[in-house]
């Protein structure tokens, strides 16, 4: 549709002290896409295994007259509404695909129905806001009130390092685009605020795995041997001590382990032993130096207590970097549906998020998207069976993406 680009919507710093910001949400919509999102969440899917999810997604939107297109991948989508063309594309970016952990809610009806399987991270919500907010933007656009062209990404395997981003953007869903913004959900914020922070908003995180091998013998006689258990035991105590004493301690180096595994009986030294973690850091240089040093340091260890080691480290994620103006974006966007004292200041996160991956393609930014029922103290947190959200989030993401889309033609 041609237009003017500012047809129907008064310029930010011209908004009357009584103007309400089009875009809200119907309470049928809303009633709609909590059971769209319950719908996800009984049947959540692996990274890049997304194909119930990608058809829901597709066929919701094709009711609504768009076009969206299946990724190159297999899953996932992208669709645009509103084609005029004139002004960069603002992308709304949603992740799709749930985890590898059993549901243990008891007592709701949309428990997860597929064994070892959940949407433990909140990504069931995020699809449902930026599902909302294309249906509400293509109805704006119909009405001659969106002011430029807006995408809506659907992207599968965010939980799978190095993440789902990086085949999406090779697919072309960037393409065009000049910016782009998206939630996660915060089990810390309550349902109706938002988070936001200039700068890196999570870290860096890389995957890590260790074999070592050696003689094994009895542990009668471990002067005649590796002893691959104690070898173990050193790498996983002294390598984080180590990388602790050779990088910036601003920048957060962090090696966790989560897996160790060695030996069958109490009185033979193994053979062979595994460790694996995560190694996250919180600036960009540390995250480019990371590898070496790792290597290094497990060679250290190993090498001192005799044991082969080899080393298999997974590149995962950057930070996301929040881009100054993006930000001021959402915040002026919550701002307009909520009020300024719905906004609170967030804490950079040890978590990774292949977001970050965008981020060195465009410009853009991620909030915190509240999801903890007011006054419930809860303190439930993401990556558990339990885990689940007040689902009046929904409302607040469309609400946000919607707000975003109308004022973002105002700071072009």
């Amino acid at each position: 549709m041609s237009r003017e680009p500012d047809a129907g919507l008064p310029g930010e710093a011209e908004l009357p002290g009584d103007y309400v910001l089009p875009g809200t949400l119907s309470d049928a919509l809303r009633t709609e896409l909590i059971a769209f999102r319950r719908d996800l969440h009984m049947h959540p899917e692996l990274g890049n295994q997304e194909f119930r999810t990608t058809a829901a997604i597709k066929a919701r939107l094709e009711a609504a007259g768009l076009r969206p297109q299946v990724l190159s991948t297999g899953t996932g989508l992208v669709c645009d509404v509103g084609t005029d063309g004139v002004r960069p594309v603002l992308a709304l970016r949603a992740d799709i695909d749930a985890l590898p952990i059993p549901d243990t809610k008891a007592g709701v009806p949309y428990r997860s129905t597929v064994p070892d399987r959940a949407h433990a991270c909140g990504h069931d919500v995020h699809t449902a806001a930026v599902l909302g907010a294309g249906l509400v933007l293509a109805d704006l656009d119909r009405q001659g009130l969106l002011p430029h062209p807006v995408r809506l990404i659907f992207q599968p395997a965010e939980e799978v390092l190095p993440g789902g981003a990086a085949d999406a953007i090779e697919s072309g869903v960037l393409d065009g685009v000049g910016r782009i913004i998206a939630v996660h959900c915060d089990p810390r914020v309550d349902a109706g605020r938002i988070g936001l922070r200039v700068g890196p908003i999570t870290s860096a995180c890389d995957r890590l795995e260790i074999t070592l091998d050696g003689p094994g013998g009895h542990t009668a006689r471990p002067h005649l041997t590796t002893d691959l258990v104690t070898a173990a035991a050193k790498i996983v105590t002294e390598v984080p001590a180590l990388l602790s004493r050779r990088v910036d301690t601003r920048s957060g180096l962090a090696l966790t382990w989560g897996r160790i595994e060695s030996g069958h009986a109490c009185n033979v030294i193994p053979q062979h032993a595994e460790l694996a973690g995560t190694v996250r850091c919180l600036d960009l240089p540390a995250w480019r130096e990371a590898p070496d040093l790792v290597h290094a340091a497990v060679d250290e260890i190993a090498t001192l207590h005799r044991a082969k080691s080899q080393i298999n480290y997974i590149r995962g994620v950057p930070p996301v970097v929040n881009d100054p103006v993006i930000t001021e974006l959402l915040r002026d966007a919550h701002a307009a549906r909520r009020g300024s004292q719905a906004i609170e200041d967030t804490e950079q996160s040890l978590g990774g998020e292949d977001f970050s991956w965008y981020l060195e393609h465009v410009p853009g930014a991620m909030a915190r998207l509240g999801v903890r029922a007011p006054g419930s103290g809860s303190r439930l947190d993401l990556h558990r069976g339990d885990f689940d959200v007040d689902e009046e989030a929904i409302r607040v993401g469309v609400e946000l993406f919607t707000a975003a889309a109308l004022l973002d033609d105002h700071r072009s």
